[in-house]
C-alpha cells in the first residue's frame, strides 16, 4: 500500500538515495535538493513527502503555496525512483498528494510545471485530471503548465 511519510531523522537517507533513470535527471532536482528546496520555501507553507509502499522510500515530493495569481498549490517536484516506475506507484501516491491537499483546501488548484519533453510525466499528470492551462513563462519557455482543479466546491 502506497503512503506519504514525513521525511525523518530516520528515513532521510533512503529520500536521497532515490535516483532516477539518466534521460529523466535533467527534468527533476536530486532528492536532496527537493529537501532543501522544503526546507528554503518553509515561508511558502513547503512540504516534503516521502512516498512509502510499506517496505521501501521509492519517491518524494515537494508541494507549496503560491499566493500570486493563480494563488494555488503548486506541485515543484515529484519523483518515483527507477526501480518503482511503471508499477502505478506514482499515480497513486499523485493521487493521495491530492487528496491530503484537497482535505486542506487552503487553494481550489494545484499547479504543476512539466517539460515539454517529459512525456511520461505529461501522461501521467493528465491521467489524473490535470489540464494544459496553454500558459507558457517566458523564464522556462519549454514547459507546460498543467492545473488540477477540485471539483467539489469548498
Amino acid at each position: 500500500m502506497i503512503k506519504l511519510v514525513d521525511v525523518t531523522e530516520q528515513n532521510w537517507l533512503d529520500v536521497v538515495s532515490l535516483s532516477v533513470r539518466e534521460e529523466q535527471r535533467k527534468f527533476l532536482d536530486t532528492p536532496l535538493g527537493i529537501i532543501a528546496r522544503g526546507y528554503i520555501y518553509r515561508s511558502c507553507n513547503a512540504n516534503v513527502y516521502a512516498i512509502s509502499n510499506d517496505e521501501h522510500i521509492i519517491g518524494v515530493a515537494l508541494v507549496k503555496d503560491m499566493d500570486e495569481e493563480p494563488a494555488c498549490y503548486d506541485l515543484q517536484q515529484f519523483m518515483i525512483d527507477q526501480h518503482f516506475q511503471n508499477k502505478g506507484y506514482g499515480t497513486e501516491a499523485l493521487g493521495l498528494i491530492l487528496s491530503a491537499l484537497s482535505k486542506e483546501r487552503k487553494y481550489g488548484q494545484v499547479e504543476v510545471c512539466v517539460n515539454k519533453n517529459d512525456a511520461a510525466a505529461l501522461w501521467m499528470y493528465k491521467k489524473v485530471g490535470f489540464e494544459d492551462t496553454g500558459y507558457i513563462d517566458e523564464s522556462v519557455p519549454d514547459c507546460c503548465n498543467l492545473m488540477y482543479h477540485f471539483t467539489d466546491p469548498f
